[in-house]
């Protein structure tokens, strides 16, 4: 079998770590298996490296960025190797460019567009364990980018797609996709097996096992994804195709996103074009827009309410604050104390009643929900984030999750 694993930040967060991931990837080549491995960089380090750039200047040049963010992954991936030839196996590192992963030229945030990966099939084909740097491509001029936050996810997905292995193992320091967040609710239990679907809604709900483009990219390509901890060998959760079996359970498991903020327009004059205007200006500047709003006209004006990451805040507001003139809107303000609570799962196409007992759960709770998203398998709530653990509990209990399927 080719296998690709991925360690995250904390599984080679020191020397001793990355020993260890060198003799779970040596045990594996042992087995028999064609093994490639993603790197994160060292727990910790990005954010060291934003740091050192916040220290030069309020607004780092974004190609910039990428070039010093994207050493965090090399010293990983050399020092892994060093490693894997220690224990007595060959193995060869490599960056986002040796492996060729080709990107667009949206810097920090790059969308991969293809791996050619021959140096990668190079060294399998030699026997060698191919190490590659998670996380950075280049684009068409060469210029050095990284994904985003999460991007080894990505790569080591797109790398197992590009390469048509048998698996790829997502390596984190939990053991697998739990019902919600185990540091929340104790009783939070592991997933055997998740749908595409489902894990794609949990990844963008705020669970952070998996970054959501790597599971949009599995679904894609169809790769079977793995997520197992890289301190234990008990058995994880697997993410895949959607089955018979799935359907039965009505709610997966309880997310929740402290990392949102609701901006509203005031006084939107409600003619044709508008929406358009807004939402095309905020996605020229990069931002992701999540939950829309808009509430009835009277008098010709309207209010409408949006989500977007947290960290965009400053972004959006400098966005709103020149639309607000150009499409004659009244005012624009933001609120940061939210968070938004979610279920998931496939048997909610077709079970009636789910939204019902979530909105009476919260109710119960004296808990407001200020906005609310549905999809064919997901409800979302946005509500004050003050009242985040005790809804995820109410809802972890509601619908039972503790219970095996």
């Amino acid at each position: 079998m080719l296998i690709v694993q991925k360690y995250g930040g904390t599984s080679v967060g020191n020397p001793e770590r990355i020993k260890n991931v060198a003799r779970r990837v040596c045990r594996a080549k042992e087995e028999g298996h064609d093994v490639v491995v993603v790197l994160s960089a060292m727990s910790g380090e990005t954010d060291k490296l934003i740091a050192l750039a916040a220290q030069i200047t309020d607004s780092p040049d974004p190609r910039e960025m990428d070039m010093l963010v994207s050493t965090g992954e090399r010293v990983t991936i050399a020092l892994l190797a060093m490693a894997i030839h220690a224990l007595g196996h060959k193995a060869q590192s490599f960056t986002g460019r040796q492996a060729g992963i080709l990107s667009d030229s949206v810097h920090t945030k790059a969308r991969i567009e293809k791996i050619t990966a021959n140096r990668i099939r190079e060294a399998i084909s030699e026997g060698k364990i191919a190490v590659v740097a998670g996380f950075q491509g280049i684009n068409e001029k060469s210029d050095v980018t990284t994904l985003g936050r999460g991007g080894s996810d990505l790569t080591a997905v797109a790398v197992a797609a590009a390469l048509a292995a048998d698996f790829c193992d997502i390596y984190t320091d939990v053991d697998g996709v739990y019902t919600t967040d185990p540091n929340m609710v104790p009783q939070a239990r592991k997933i055997g097996k998740i749908s595409y679907d489902e894990m794609l809604e949990m990844a963008s709900l705020g669970a952070k096992v998996l970054q959501t483009r790597s599971v949009e990219f599995a679904k894609k390509y169809n790769v079977p994804v793995r997520v197992l901890s890289s301190f234990n060998d008990n058995p994880g959760t697997l993410v895949t195709k959607e089955d018979a079996d799935m359907e039965k359970v009505v709610v997966s498991g309880v997310a929740y996103d402290k990392n949102q903020a609701k901006v509203t327009l005031l006084g939107v004059p409600d003619k044709p074009g508008v929406a358009a205007t807004i939402f095309n200006t905020i996605s020229g500047a990069n931002i992701v827009v999540d939950m829309i709003i808009q509430n009835v006209s009277e008098g010709g004006l309207t209010d409408m309410s949006f989500t977007v990451p947290k960290t965009d805040s400053k972004k959006i507001m400098e966005v709103m604050k020149k639309l607000v003139a150009e499409i004659g809107a009244k005012d624009v303000n933001i609120k940061e104390e939210i968070a938004k609570v979610s279920i998931v799962g496939a048997g909610m196409r077709s079970h009636s009643g789910v939204a019902a007992m979530m909105f009476t759960a919260l109710a119960k709770e004296g808990i407001n929900i200020m906005m609310i998203s549905t999809s064919e398998i997901k409800i979302s709530c946005v509500i004050d984030s003050k009242y985040t653990e005790l809804a995820v509990r109410v809802l972890h209990d509601t619908f039972e999750l503790e219970k095996a399927a």
